[in-house]
């Protein structure tokens, strides 16, 4: 006699930026305790959840679209509950429902964490498909969470929402003004993820360096802020790599980077969102810096600790852009050799002060300025790339390189996850998680090449 198998099982789409990957992973452990499988393949699930991403057309796109694909398991007759959850759903929440009834479920940024016991009430007849409040969830450190990275590396999210209102982005109309989580909750995470196996965490907000703002804004005697931060994580047993992701510049002080540069576990790597240069662009786009500024952090950052990797992201087509505006960024990037750079062609957002502008940019324009500079910060990659050459670097093993079984991949301390290129590893053994010596012997755009030296 066959035995049907009744488990409950779940299949998680986790779209958008890392901090949007924590809130799956919540939801993830959330499902798991109240007696949910989780399957790798989607044709098995009886619930799908895709958790959306809303920043950026591009982006709104490719979460409707993975909507709509799933929904199409529900002929197979195997799907019964698709979730659409996330950003997206928070910020169009009566358009989305209303033009998606492919959708079961409509759960924003401040209702996820209830996301089990909303499908209960379904199962036991509920019929409402709208879930929304006000985005004021934070997470604590005993909040259940699993870990979908590898077992060695982390995201770890220390606050909510943003300070920041730059005319460009809708993050604050989606995700609420900034909440910091107290650093002791912060802390003891990072020792749970730790002792869970976790050697490198890479740290995630909307601004690293405005956390704490709010509570010593609330609390005279709150300490909370990005230093002590990085210090208390600095003495955390166990971890070899803390890496802060999205450090605007207006918040690295000189003595952020001097932690930085003394602590060993604090990667010697910053991932600062310039946006633009031309002062004219940064004060249209409600940034909190000028050109000169910015200047003296980056030679800061670059006369204490020389050999730090800055990785940025810029945003071409904005409003009002001109030609010799956006020469000068092109010259600013040529100038300065920037060791990865990002690039956006802009897209105006509804309800933001940049949509509204009555300047807008042609898309050609767009596009051709986007490939220019690209191609211009191709080659500068390249040349910061070959300085590697010859030199012998720790590397975390991650597997087998994605591109063939006969290589190793890992990823030296200075190559975010998911951001950055890979060490490809071509002569050595080693396991997932170790810590290996690799002499590079070539460099490529984006990847680096060698072979693990023996201790």
């Amino acid at each position: 006699m066959e035995i049907q198998d009744t488990k409950k099982k779940v299949h998680f789409v986790s779209l958008g930026c890392p901090k949007n990957l924590v809130d799956s992973e919540i939801m993830l452990a959330s499902l798991m305790k109240d007696g949910y499988e989780v399957t790798e393949s989607e044709e098995d699930a009886d619930t799908i959840v895709v958790n959306t991403c809303g920043f950026i057309e591009d982006s709104k796109k490719e979460s409707i679209s993975k909507v709509l694909e799933m929904s199409e398991l529900k002929e197979q007759g195997s799907l019964k509950n698709l979730v659409v959850a996330g950003c997206l759903s928070q910020r169009y929440k009566d358009e989305l429902v209303d033009g998606l009834p492919e959708g079961d479920l409509f759960i924003g940024s401040g209702e996820f964490p209830r996301i089990a016991e909303i499908l209960k009430n379904r199962e036991q007849g509920a019929t409402e498909k709208r879930f929304f409040n006000l985005p004021t969830y934070l997470q604590e450190d005993d909040t259940p969470r699993v870990n979908t990275q590898p077992f060695w590396r982390a995201y770890l999210k220390i606050s909510e929402g943003c300070l920041k209102r730059c005319s460009f982005c809708a993050i604050p109309k989606i995700r609420g003004n900034l909440q910091s989580r107290h650093l002791d909750s912060v802390v003891n995470e990072a020792k749970l993820l730790v002792a869970g196996g976790v050697r490198e965490i890479n740290v995630v907000s909307h601004d690293f360096t405005d956390y704490g703002w709010d509570l010593r804004r609330n609390n005279s005697e709150a300490t909370e802020s990005p230093v002590e931060l990085l210090r208390a994580l600095s003495e955390v047993k166990g971890l070899d790599w803390i890496r802060v992701l999205y450090l605007y510049p207006d918040g690295i002080t000189p003595e952020m980077i001097q932690l930085i540069k003394e602590k060993n576990n604090l990667v010697k790597y910053f991932d600062m969102p310039l946006q633009h240069i031309n002062n004219e662009m940064l004060k249209r786009m409600n940034r909190k810096m000028t050109k000169e500024e910015i200047v003296k952090v980056l030679d800061l950052i670059r006369k204490e600790i020389p050999e730090a990797v800055i990785r940025t992201q810029f945003i071409v087509g904005f409003p009002g852009e001109t030609e010799e505006m956006f020469q000068e960024l092109l010259d600013f990037v040529e100038e300065q050799r920037f060791d990865r750079v990002g690039c956006f062609q802009y897209s105006p957002e509804e309800n933001t002060p940049g949509g509204k502008m009555e300047d807008q940019i042609d898309d050609e324009i767009k596009a051709d300025r986007f490939h220019r500079l690209m191609e211009q910060q191709q080659d500068i990659s390249r040349e910061m790339h070959e300085k590697f050459v010859n030199q012998t670097i720790p590397v975390l093993v991650e597997g087998l390189s994605d591109e063939t079984d006969l290589l190793l991949q890992g990823r030296s301390s200075q190559q975010a996850p998911d951001i950055d290129g890979v060490v490809l590893i071509n002569d050595g053994e080693a396991q997932p998680g170790d810590m290996v010596n690799v002499m590079i012997t070539e460099s490529h755009d984006y990847d680096l090449v060698g072979h693990i030296v023996p201790d």
